[in-house]
């Protein structure tokens, strides 16, 4: 029996971004996110372009063997546009795109992958990863050299193994097959919702009953309350049985960079492409970086990632040694001028059956003594009326040693009477 989506896209620049460079398609049988790479070189040109030719390929199929035939022909045609483009524009050297996309037909979705956004899959409550990023920081991962969560914090997680553009060579794409089941709830993105929401947040809000456009819209927004220190963009398919009755109306739906045209513009004898967006004054102050860089796999390059990595957790232990070698004088001066400050205090009390000035508090902390006898009279305790006595034995305050001397001269006069 097969099944019918329901679906949405949705896209941000984010806080930190002066263009967005992701793009998002949502459409009939495909959907896909794809996002730029190359700054002001090319990467939001790289991600539309690519977007608006794999787009074609959105189309009902004969066979599953045809559809994958025809989704990877159109993602590797969208690889030899922008390889064309870099020849005719040489200013835009070095763009590329990442792409992950999905495909349906029937009761089975084609999964397409490159680069590092990633594809989701909630089912019966639970969420898994469908992809694995193509990155020399996951690749180590893979290989058991570092964690997940150094993973995370690395300053080379940006560097990607594969993408689409001004490479060398035909891209090595992922393709995969899955079934499709009604209640699934699959989640495409780029690593501005990834890399920056936790991981538990996002699972709460995919295995949710929230709509789809909601969970879309939701996402997004925990990556702006994150911070959002880069473009994010998010693509929700939910699959439910053809019975179904809802008011969504599929439709071929670009957002990011890929709902803008791209343009030929003369300029300064030149030609150059860009594209057709308005961008007010506030965007184009914006931080214009960006930190994802592409570089072919090499053992030197892995090694070198390693040894950054080593040298990071190195120097990550050597802190937090220092840290708590911080704390811990910090608390010992505390504890030393706590003490200090206990020394100015007095109280009268007993000791070897004598009344006597104790210097300090009589409060103890475990084996831990605050005070010490410091002037031992000459009052025997036996000698004292039995009220005194109590009194003594509960102790006596004093507001100074001269106070305390005070009170041992009365006990005196009081005993000699």
């Amino acid at each position: 029996m097969a099944v019918k989506t329901i679906s949405y896209a949705a896209s941000d620049i984010g806080k930190h971004r002066s263009s967005n460079q992701d793009s998002g398609y949502a459409g009939y049988q495909l959907f896909f996110v794809a996002d730029g790479m190359g700054g002001h070189a090319g990467g939001d040109i790289a991600s539309a372009i690519s977007s608006q030719r794999v787009a074609l390929t959105d189309s009902r199929y004969e066979s599953v063997e045809e559809a994958i035939d025809s989704f990877k022909k159109g993602i590797l045609e969208a690889n030899g546009m922008l390889s064309l483009t870099v020849a005719d524009h040489p200013e835009l050297e070095g763009m590329g795109t990442t792409f992950s996309g999905i495909l349906l037909h029937g009761t089975q979705m084609v999964t397409a992958h490159i680069g590092d956004s990633r594809i989701y899959l909630a089912r019966d409550g639970e969420v898994k990863q469908i992809t694995n990023d193509h990155t020399f920081v996951q690749k180590l991962v893979d290989m058991g050299r570092i964690t997940p969560e150094e993973a995370l914090v690395h300053p080379r997680r940006s560097v990607l193994m594969r993408v689409l553009g001004d490479v060398s060579g035909e891209p090595e794409i992922d393709i995969a097959l899955h079934d499709a089941l009604p209640g699934d709830r699959w989640l495409l993105c780029s690593d501005g919702l990834s890399g920056v929401v936790p991981e538990n947040v996002m699972d709460r809000i995919l295995t949710s009953k929230i709509p789809t456009e909601e969970v879309a819209e939701l996402l997004v927004g925990e990556a702006l309350e994150f911070g959002a220190p880069d473009n994010v963009t998010v693509v929700i398919v939910d699959i439910v049985r053809p019975a179904t009755k809802t008011d969504f109306e599929p439709g071929a739906h670009f957002v990011g960079s890929a709902a803008n045209e791209v343009v030929i513009e003369e300029r300064k004898g030149g030609k150059i492409l860009r594209l057709f967006s308005p961008r007010n004054l506030f965007e184009l102050l914006q931080t214009p970086e960006d930190p994802t860089q592409y570089a072919p796999e090499s053992e030197e390059l892995l090694n070198k990632i390693l040894m950054e990595t080593r040298r990071k957790i190195r120097w990550r232990s050597i802190r937090i040694v220092a840290s708590w070698f911080l704390v811990a004088g910090m608390l010992a001066g505390m504890g030393y001028l706590a003490y200090q400050y206990t020394q100015t205090r007095y109280y009268v009390d007993v000791y070897q059956g004598q009344v006597t000035i104790f210097q300090g508090i009589r409060e103890s902390l475990g084996p831990l003594k605050f005070s010490k006898p410091f002037m031992v009279s000459e009052i025997s305790l036996e000698d004292l009326e039995p009220f005194q006595q109590t009194l003594i034995e509960r102790s006596i305050s004093a507001e100074s040693l001269e106070d305390a001397e005070r009170i041992l001269q009365q006990l005196s006069e009081s005993n000699d009477e």
